[in-house]
């Protein structure tokens, strides 16, 4: 956040003449006077702030400022002398307007091109244009009216926000009807967030993230309240409206909780009254509400306690704070929200009125469709008692009708059977023909010229086997190690298997171990010689 900075004048200084022109308007004191203005006389500086009476009021119906030209006032001879003695001792009388007039003067000419910093509160955009707001310093307790024009550039007056910390273009100036001192904006020139607003937005998006907004953890609100209670001031507005307009609506049971709307303690006393009510046995509804106020007035409505309190309650809880404009986190979190105290008790008191003529119009409406369902019903009986008619004659008819079936049903049986039958008997001879006897018999006189083909094929395939056996065992035989050991041939080994083709494969001393054609001889080297003769 950057420092606060101070009003920052911008005008060019003023002279001495100046002074002494200004100092004129007061009663024609100079600077050769030697008496000071005397108390009675001296212009007094209005606060700033407004009264009680003035908050009250509405935005729109709160006078505005326009700036009209005025017509030059004559300037006062040079005083003389005598004039300065007679004026030190009878100071001039002075006329509030002129008063008025003279300090408007002297500030608008002080101020002609004043850059304020301040933050937006109490903002009313009225239907002419104009917007009407408070800016108050962001380090002290210090506040001043302002007022924007609608003739100022429309991206200016749509930059004011309730909250925005602002820097103003303008000048100050006097309200005469008033006599309050205001500042004139006429420009925006630079905009940043309010601490509170910072604040706000902050705990709006982390009580977002928790899903205390969220449209389905919001309870339904009971179509037939008996009894509700009401957590507001016991002197405002707004209890008086949700009386008026309760018992206009119908029979319903009203207990009040008396809570403080704004203050210090507020937030924590309307957070426990929430809590206190909430375990109340025979409460249908809870209803939060007061009337419209500033954004510090409506402070309390937004504090992390009472948000968490309304989401914590087991009963349905209707929040209507401020005017329809001012959206508070405990309307988002409420379960209901109305814009105001008085559309609250209608929203939570049936109107007994509509629900009579409701009862009277679903009564009317039951008994004209019982009574047209019942002439149907006859109409339908009367019906189907013609197509009845005598009941013996329908039940020889269907005798009759019986007897022809019965009779058509035994004709067409004997015929299946008939059918049936045949049927059997032919299939009777087509399993004669197929009879396994009779099939072996067949199959046994195909075999019989067959069998000594085969027998013939066997044994030649045999001898062919065997011959071909005898030339591969021959050629094996050639081939095999064993034979050659047979014509005195010998294989050297090593202890561990492996065979000895060459003399330096062993050393003097190493057992081998030599394979005849009828066993093995174990021995050890004495000496060895290679293919040369050489050890």
């Amino acid at each position: 956040m950057l420092p606060p900075k101070r009003v920052v004048l911008s005008c060019p200084p003023v002279t001495g003449k100046q002074v002494d022109d200004q100092l004129d308007l007061f009663g024609g004191a100079s600077k050769t006077a030697t008496s000071p203005i005397p108390p009675e006389t001296a212009p007094t500086e209005k606060p700033a702030t407004e009264t009680a009476e003035e908050r009250s009021l509405p935005r729109s119906r709160k006078p505005k400022t326009v700036d009209t030209p005025r017509p030059a006032e004559p300037r006062a001879a040079p005083a003389t002398s005598d004039d300065l003695t007679e004026s030190a001792a009878e100071p001039q009388v002075v006329g509030v307007a002129q008063l008025d007039r003279d300090l408007k003067r002297v500030l608008e000419h002080a101020t002609r091109d004043l850059l304020v910093e301040g933050e937006v509160v109490n903002l009313h955009r009225a239907g002419s244009g104009h917007c009407y707001f408070s800016l108050k310093d962001v380090t002290e307790d210090a506040l001043i009216d302002a007022v924007m024009y609608r003739r100022a550039p429309a991206r200016a007056r749509h930059a004011l926000e309730d909250g925005q910390r602002v820097v103003l273009r303008g000048r100050v100036t006097v309200y005469a009807p008033r006599g309050r001192m205001q500042l004139i904006a006429t420009d925006v020139v630079q905009t940043r967030r309010g601490e509170l607003l910072e604040q706000l937005e902050k705990l709006k998006l982390k009580l977002s993230a928790e899903g205390l907004f969220e449209p389905t953890r919001k309870k339904p609100i009971p179509k037939s309240v008996r009894r509700f209670a009401v957590l507001t001031s016991r002197d405002g507005a707004a209890i008086h409206d949700v009386i008026r307009v309760a018992s206009v609506r119908g029979r319903v049971s009203i207990l009040l909780v008396p809570t403080p709307v704004q203050g210090a303690t507020a937030a924590e006393r309307i957070a426990a009254a929430i809590s206190q009510t909430d375990s109340l046995a025979n409460i249908d509804v809870i209803l939060v509400t007061r009337g419209g106020g500033s954004a510090e007035d409506l402070a309390p409505y937004n504090d992390e306690r009472v948000v968490r309190a309304i989401a914590a309650a087991d009963t349905p809880i209707v929040s209507a704070v401020g005017h329809e404009i001012d959206i508070s986190l405990s309307d988002l979190v409420a379960d209901l929200r109305a814009a105001t105290p008085s559309q609250a008790a209608e929203m939570i008191v049936a109107d007994a009125e509509q629900r009579r003529a409701l009862l009277q119009q679903l009564q009317a409406r039951l008994t004209h469709s019982v009574g047209h369902r019942l002439s149907r019903t006859r109409q339908h009986l009367d019906r189907l008692r013609r197509r009845l008619g005598e009941p013996r004659r329908h039940i020889l008819e269907r005798s009759q009708g019986f007897d022809e079936l019965s009779s058509a049903a035994e004709r067409s049986i004997r015929r299946r059977l008939a059918t049936e039958q045949a049927q059997l008997k032919q299939m009777g001879r087509r399993l004669h023909t197929q009879h396994p006897r009779r099939v072996l018999a067949q199959c046994q006189s195909r075999l019989a010229p067959i069998e000594p083909r085969l027998a013939t094929a066997m044994r030649r395939k045999l001898q062919l086997a065997r011959q071909c056996l005898v030339d591969l065992s021959g050629r094996l035989q050639a081939l095999s190690p064993l034979a050659v050991l047979e014509r005195g041939y010998a294989i050297a080994c090593t202890v561990h298997g492996a065979i000895v083709t060459k003399a330096s494969e062993v050393e003097v001393g190493d057992a081998i171990t030599v394979r005849l054609h009828d066993g093995r001889l174990h021995t050890r080297v004495e000496d060895h010689e290679d293919a040369s003769g050489t050890n």
